[in-house]
């Protein structure tokens, strides 16, 4: 287990000699010996014996050697490790089908099958009893000592809490996995033999996977495979290794390309998955949701079973996703924006629904990415419902900063959408608040100047002499101010810019309704090329100019357009050179609010992830710092936003997901 909380799971097939537990065994620690880095080994169901032994169950000679050869296995089983290996048990002339759970070079626990599946194809009900209801500790020998054996065992390291169930356990009405989650589970495994037919493997994925769901944990799955006998039946190799509903791992199977040519003792394994389950997300998700511990009927008595495990600095087995709010899938990529856009528009209507018909509504289109989303939502909103289009304006104003190529393409994105369109120049207003507040931009006097010679003398300022913040706060507010007037204001910020405080305080700060308030701004790009290639897709002149309005848009570098254009009248100012880059911060955003990590994990796992850009982690680290002190810095801002849509699973909307004090101390993070 990592120092963060990460723990290794390997769910593990191994070759099976049936009815010969001595090959068996041998074929357990070769795995044992390959997978030292894993915290917990888990194999199949009957691993020892076989799983298709049939009445050979009954003999006395087999249950004795794999009586033997378990206690053979316990000597290979450091404390590093905790290795559950299935194996028939014998106790008070009753065999039970059972989960051995091994520590230390010790047999810590025997966990009974409670479902035993006796139709179709399975037979255990003729030789097995069910475990239900047993609840006893076995005095097995002076050396071995007493080992707890039932289905209340919980095994417990002190992160991690452990709950087992076998096979048919898990597709029952109400596995017993659900009561150990409820119980405090947080790690369910499951022993497993279920035997391939067509489309089974789906529905097994899909149990695993919603069960990890349902119960908030994680859900090791490990089934025996195709040198079980084949009689009847095949067993595919099937393992699997969920968290939270999804799956972080999966083996090859039969079905899917499995190597047979490697099933044997020397080659160790038939198929296995591993991956680092974040016990501290699960604990996270638990403390958010409290209904998990909302039950209606008494839970039974678990005994707990301490053991420990040693905390090793390692690198992350576990696919660590740069853009948490981007699906790398293409095809669930494109269902994500339209989900995302159906979201934004639909609660649009509603608002407007509520308003007097003769109410206009106005956004501001600057010709970046964030008002563009913003418009298209509007002018989808309007092509979709009975309400009137024309009563939404588009107001482009230019300032001191605007660039002619965002200019243009906000007037043809509005040609094309047939949206009425209106052009004030802000700078004459301006001008006149500088005038009026006695300030001086950059040193500049502005007595006596016209908008052109201001702007002249604007734009041969020295790059070192760009920083004025008042010049950017009245710009911002002039904006907002003239959107106001007009009437029912959209509001265009997104999530990134809410969580950095990237607006201007009263000003696009503020609207009567902001579509864009939780779609972060590595998904904004997105959702403009979605709607380009999907709404404006058809090969009308219309359609064709929008689309390539569109992806122009989404290809322009990211700026508020407030400080002076250059002498060759470029854009002076890119976002991402002051806060910092988005895909960083949207990753620090997810892992903070939606996981509650720390900054030593999200450290740990930014430098597990494979950004865009080959960041150092000094310059991770300095952006997290940033992230940080604007992210608490910032929380008055987020207190007083406007309405709008939750669409995914991160938001901080103060009414809904995320309430804090706007004098809250961000030492603990720094």
């Amino acid at each position: 287990m990592t120092p963060t909380g990460f723990l290794r799971i390997s769910a593990i097939c191994v070759p099976t000699s049936i009815g010969n537990p001595k090959r068996n065994r041998e074929a357990i620690e070769v795995a044992i010996h390959r997978e030292t880095d894993s915290d917990i080994l888990l194999f199949g169901e009957l691993t020892l014996s076989g799983y298709t032994c049939g009445e050979l169950f009954l003999q006395a000679s087999m249950l004795d050697s794999c009586r033997h050869e378990l206690f053979q296995l316990c000597k290979s089983v450091s404390n590093r490790q905790l290795v559950v290996v299935g194996t028939p048990w014998v106790h008070a002339s009753k065999l039970y089908n059972c989960a051995a759970v091994i520590w230390n070079q010790t047999l810590i626990g025997l966990v009974p099958k409670q479902h035993l599946p006796t139709y179709q194809e399975f037979y255990e009900g003729r030789w097995f009893q069910s475990g239900t209801g047993v609840s006893e500790s076995l005095q097995l020998s002076e050396q071995i000592g007493e080992v707890p054996f039932g289905p209340d065992l919980l095994f417990d390291s002190g992160l991690a809490k452990i709950g087992i169930e076998i096979c048919e356990d898990l597709w029952v009405p109400i596995p017993p996995s659900s009561i150990q989650t409820i119980a405090g589970a947080n790690v369910c495994l499951n022993l497993s033999a279920s035997n391939e037919t067509v489309g089974k493997a789906n529905y097994r994925q899909r149990l695993v996977v919603t069960q990890s769901g349902r119960c908030n944990s994680a859900y090791a799955y490990a089934s025996v495979g195709p040198t079980e006998s084949t009689t009847d039946l095949v067993f595919g190799a099937h393992c699997m290794i969920s968290e939270n509903g999804s799956l972080l791992a999966e083996s090859q199977r039969i079905g899917t390309g499995l190597q047979l040519h490697s099933n044997n003792v020397e080659a160790g394994l038939c198929s296995s998955a591993t991956a680092d389950i974040d016990l501290g997300r699960i604990e996270h998700d638990r403390r958010m949701t409290g209904t998990m511990h909302q039950t209606n009927f008494n839970l039974p008595r678990f005994r707990s079973i301490a053991f420990s495990l040693p905390r090793v600095a390692r690198k992350l087995n576990r696919f660590v996703d740069p853009r948490p709010f981007v699906p790398s899938d293409t095809r669930q990529l494109a269902e994500r924006c339209a989900e995302v856009f159906e979201i934004q528009v639909a609660a649009l209507a509603k608002r407007i629904s509520t308003l007097p018909e003769s109410t206009s509504l106005t956004i501001g289109v600057s010709g970046g990415l964030d008002s563009t989303l913003a418009l298209l939502v509007a002018a989808k909103m309007f092509d979709s419902t009975r309400f009137d289009k024309t009563r939404l304006i588009g107001l482009t104003m230019p300032g001191f900063g605007t660039s002619s190529k965002t200019k243009s393409n906000a007037l043809d994105l509005m040609s094309c959408l047939g949206i009425k369109s209106e052009i004030i120049d802000i700078r004459p207003s301006c001008l006149e608040i500088f005038r009026n507040l006695g300030h001086r931009p950059f040193g500049i006097d502005c007595t006596g100047q016209s908008v052109e010679s201001l702007q002249h003398v604007l734009e041969q300022l020295p790059e070192t002499n760009r920083s004025d913040l008042v010049f950017e706060n009245v710009q911002a507010r002039m904006r907002t101010l003239l959107l106001m007037s007009r009437g029912f204001v959209i509001g265009t910020g997104d999530l990134s810019e809410g969580a950095l405080g990237w607006s201007t305080y009263n000003a696009d700060h503020m609207s009567m309704y902001n579509v864009n308030c939780s779609v972060p701004k590595t998904l904004v790009r997105f959702l403009v090329e979605f709607v380009a290639n999907h709404e404006y897709a058809g090969s009308e002149s219309h359609a064709v100019r929008a689309r390539q309005v569109l992806l122009d848009i989404a290809a322009t570098p990211i700026s508020p357009e407030l400080l002076p254009l250059t002498k060759d009248k470029s854009v002076s100012q890119a976002t991402e050179e002051t806060v910092g880059p988005y895909e960083l911060h949207d990753f620090f955003l997810y892992h903070f609010v939606r996981s509650g990590a720390s900054r030593v994990k999200i450290l740990e796992l930014a430098t597990n992830a494979k950004f865009s850009t080959n960041y150092s982690a000094a310059t991770i680290e300095s952006w997290l710092t940033v992230f940080f002190k604007r992210f608490f810095q910032s929380q008055y801002k987020r207190s007083c936003v406007p309405d709008g849509p939750k669409v995914g699973t991160v938001s901080l909307s103060p009414r809904g997901d995320w309430r804090m004090p706007s004098d809250a101390d961000p030492e603990l993070w720094l």
